[in-house]
């Protein structure tokens, strides 16, 4: 199941806006069609993907710890592959 949140242009202001928080992202083609999954501090994660990823949309979710984000991506990772 895709995240269920907006995209959001990956752009300066979006990675200003992320929580810096623990959470997974979902990256997305300019369709909308995820492509790939991280996870990691949801700030620091948007901010490499806007230096060396080239994708143009993200959303994201929140978790409370690293463990949770972990899980949460790997589901997500799996659901990709399918």
């Amino acid at each position: 199941m895709p995240l269920r949140k907006q995209w959001r242009d990956l752009d300066r202001s979006t990675v200003r806006d992320a929580p810096n928080r623990y959470g997974v992202a979902e990256f997305g083609d300019a369709d909308g069609q995820a492509i790939a999954v991280d996870s990691g501090m949801l700030r620091d994660v948007l901010k490499s993907a806007l230096s060396y990823r080239d994708t143009p949309k993200v959303r994201w979710e929140a978790t409370q710890t690293k463990e949770q984000a972990a899980e949460l991506a790997d589901e997500h990772r799996e659901r990709l592959a399918e």
